[in-house]
């Protein structure tokens, strides 16, 4: 499906300078569509069929951004604290102009696979409970697991905070 955005909106959003700073790149006959120099920063470029070139290098245009990692303690999955760091901090720095967010969330000591993107459709499908998306957690216990721990647990246990 072609999607039509201003030019100096999708290198801004790509992190290529402001709206503004855009505007003085095409003055300065460094942007290019379909090999054509672009003098209007409002110009309208179709996302999915125009060629896109800022200072003569191809530009991939890409509305949704996808990472998967594997979250170490010690982190928040969260987009912003004051105190502790974040898991928008172990990730390159060229991804944050997507402003990614962690679908759902892992407890600052717990590490496992942590799913960040822009794409607030897909964190919906995987988080509603009307979806049912299976999700799989391991434990380290300490101590021993008996085997009335496990017949609650089947059942279902909520945790006092």
């Amino acid at each position: 499906m072609a999607k039509k955005l201003r030019i100096d909106k999708i290198l801004s959003n790509l992190g290529y300078g402001s709206r503004a700073e855009i505007k003085v790149y095409c003055k300065k006959r460094l942007v290019k569509v379909n090999d054509k120099v672009i003098s209007n920063p409002g110009t309208q470029v179709d996302t999915d069929a125009d060629k896109i070139e800022f200072n003569n290098e191809v530009v991939k245009y890409r509305e949704f951004v996808y990472i998967m990692m594997n979250k170490p303690d010690g982190y928040l999955s969260a987009t912003f604290d004051k105190r502790d760091p974040i898991v928008l901090d172990l990730i390159d720095s060229s991804y944050l102009t997507f402003e990614p967010f962690p679908v759902g969330r892992l407890d600052k000591d717990t590490e496992g696979l942590l799913v960040l993107t822009n794409d607030g459709q897909l964190a919906h499908r995987v988080l509603s409970p009307k979806k049912h998306v299976p999700k799989t957690y391991y434990a380290k216990i300490d101590g021993i697991v008996t085997e009335e721990d496990v017949k609650a647990f089947e059942k279902g246990v909520i945790l006092d905070d």
